[in-house]
Formats: C-alpha cells, sequence, structure tokens
C-alpha cells in the first residue's frame, strides 16, 4: 500500500500516475458485491486520425514558455502518464517511442522503466527523442533537455476542463496532429454535455465523499476531480474541511457526521480499498452510502489523470448518481 505518499503525491502533483497502475472502467455503485459499471458514453481514448501534413517549423506554448519544434517529432518520450494518453487519443501513438513507468493506457504504449519522479537525462537521450513531454519539472529535466538540444513541453495538471482542451490542442500542433486533437476535444465536449444534461434532479443535492487513499485525503471542489462531480450537481463534503490545499484529510468522525450519499473510493488498485472494507471500517457500516449500497469502486487511473478519459470518470458519477436517485 503506498498510503498517504499517494495522497501528498496528489497533492503536490495531482497525481502523476495515481496511486496505482494500469486502466479500466470504473465501478458502479455496489449492493452487496461491487459490480463493473459500464460507462454511460464511450469514453474518448480511441485514436484519432493522424494529421501529417501540418506545415513546420511550429511553434507551440507550454507551462515552460514557447516550443518550436522545426520538423514533425518522430520520436516522442512522454513522462506523464496523462500525456501518453492524450498523444494516443490525438492520432500520435506512433510517434511515441517511450513512455514512463506509470503510463499504463493505453495498452500498447511503449511502456519502459523511465520515470517522471526521477528523471534521467541519459535513459531519456538512448531514445534518441525529438520531443520529450513532461507534467512537472523534477530535477532540473528541463534544463538539462535544453542543454542536449532536446525540445521538452512542460504540461502540468490542467486546473479546468478548458485547461485539458488546451493541452490537446498543443500537442495535436506540436506533433502534427491538429485535427484529431480537435476532433478529440469535440467529442470529449459533446459527451460530457450529454453526460451533464442526463444527470438526476433530486429535491436536494446528493453528498459524497471522494476517496485518495484509506487515510481519508480527499479533494474538494476547488481541485480538477472536485470539478468533475460538480458538473453533475454534486455536493462535497470534503469542502468543509478545506485546509486550502484543495486535499485536506479528513477524520473518521468528521465522515460520519457528515454522512455522504455516496462515497467514491480512487484507492481501490493502490491500496485495495473496496465497499466490504469501507463498510468493515468501525462506525462506517452505518453510513448512508455503505447501508444504500452507494459506495462507487473507481479506477484510480481514470480518477486522477485529466487526459480525455475524464469523459469515463464523470460517466461513472453520473451512473452512481441515478442508481442513488432510483
Amino acid at each position: 500500500m503506498r498510503r498517504t505518499a499517494s495522497a501528498l503525491a496528489l497533492a503536490a502533483l495531482v497525481v502523476l500516475a495515481a496511486c496505482g497502475d494500469d486502466d479500466g472502467g470504473a465501478a458502479a455503485p455496489t449492493t452487496a458485491a461491487p459490480t463493473t459499471a459500464a460507462p454511460a458514453t464511450a469514453p474518448a481514448t480511441t485514436a484519432a486520425p493522424t494529421t501529417t501534413a501540418a506545415a513546420f517549423p511550429v511553434t507551440v506554448e507550454g507551462a515552460n514558455g514557447t516550443v518550436t519544434l522545426d520538423e514533425r517529432p518522430d520520436a516522442i518520450v512522454s513522462l506523464s502518464p496523462t500525456a501518453t494518453e492524450m498523444l494516443f487519443a490525438i492520432g500520435a501513438g506512433p510517434q511515441v517511442v517511450a513512455v514512463d513507468d506509470q503510463s499504463t493506457f493505453p495498452d500498447d504504449a511503449p511502456r519502459t522503466d523511465l520515470t517522471g519522479l526521477e528523471p534521467n537525462l541519459e535513459a531519456i537521450a538512448a531514445y534518441e527523442p525529438d520531443l520529450v513531454v513532461v507534467s512537472n519539472d523534477i530535477r532540473g529535466v528541463l534544463d538539462g533537455l535544453a542543454s542536449l538540444d532536446i525540445p521538452a513541453l512542460l504540461l502540468p495538471a490542467a486546473a479546468d476542463l478548458d485547461g485539458t482542451y488546451e493541452q490537446l490542442e498543443v500537442l495535436g500542433a506540436a506533433t502534427g496532429n491538429a485535427d484529431g486533437a480537435a476532433e478529440l476535444v469535440a467529442s470529449m465536449q459533446t459527451e460530457i454535455d450529454e453526460l451533464v444534461a442526463s444527470a438526476p434532479d433530486t429535491p436536494e443535492a446528493l453528498t459524497y465523499f471522494h476517496e485518495l487513499d484509506p487515510t481519508l485525503y480527499t479533494a474538494t471542489s476547488g481541485t480538477f476531480i472536485g470539478q468533475v462531480y460538480a458538473l453533475a450537481g454534486l455536493e462535497n463534503v470534503g469542502d468543509a474541511a478545506d485546509d486550502g490545499s484543495g486535499y485536506p484529510q479528513l477524520s473518521a468522525e468528521f465522515l460520519v457526521a457528515a454522512d455522504p450519499d455516496l462515497i467514491f473510493l480512487a484507492d481501490t488498485k493502490c491500496c485495495g480499498e473496496s465497499a466490504a472494507t469501507v463498510a468493515a471500517r468501525p462506525g462506517w457500516a452505518e453510513l448512508t452510502a455503505v447501508q444504500a449500497g452507494n459506495v462507487v469502486e473507481l479506477d484510480d487511473d481514470v480518477a486522477s489523470r485529466w487526459g480525455p478519459r475524464v469523459v469515463e470518470f464523470l460517466a461513472a458519477v453520473v451512473a452512481a448518481m441515478e442508481a442513488t436517485a432510483g
């Protein structure tokens, strides 16, 4: 179990790699044994057509400033699991030669032992990349890549959905896949609008708790994660304990008193949490969400990354609301 470290990493980095590995669908609310939910709409992860006719050189804007690419990059290294998902979703997958050890989706991404948490310049350079994408400038990796004349894009955790769309468009322009990025953004916007419209109306807003790890770290409505729930009209019980970080640690007593209608577990893969383990916690068996079978087992990675699979995340949330509303 990666325990508190996973939540602290999420608070500091908004999860480079969630607290677990691999991909998968979110689970629906459970009554006895958890069941896997079919997303209300297909996740936007299908590779879009690749556009190679874009004129180069191109200049794009990352968090590290303007980056100019003289030619279409054909040896991309991604040290960001979210960027990896984005690259494959816009059609740039064939241009990716290596991804970090936490890039678990899609299955055919060329996963290596590279890491974005402790980047090794020599190991990165061995792939002879013509573009490196990172989500954090750890250990001066950007300066190190610049010293090797390797172009790099810094795309940190998006603050909101508009930030996700902007990053997709930046990657589309940088890789010669602008059309694929535009199509994906349009598809995501349509699917998200449809999901929001389909969220059930209830006499009072349903309340929820989003669990990052078993030590009860959570994400408030001011985070990217919290904003996804807000789109569906849910009320975050963790907001009352916000310490300014966006990722406060709650107490069991606080949660028992708050008694949320829904509990979403984003620590199923990293920590083995489930509806059953939650029900076994002292005092939790009497919670409304536990009694009603409204403990939702999410895929840690889907629930922590700001890429195309945010559609799948929202679909799981809406499906849980529909089950709760009856």
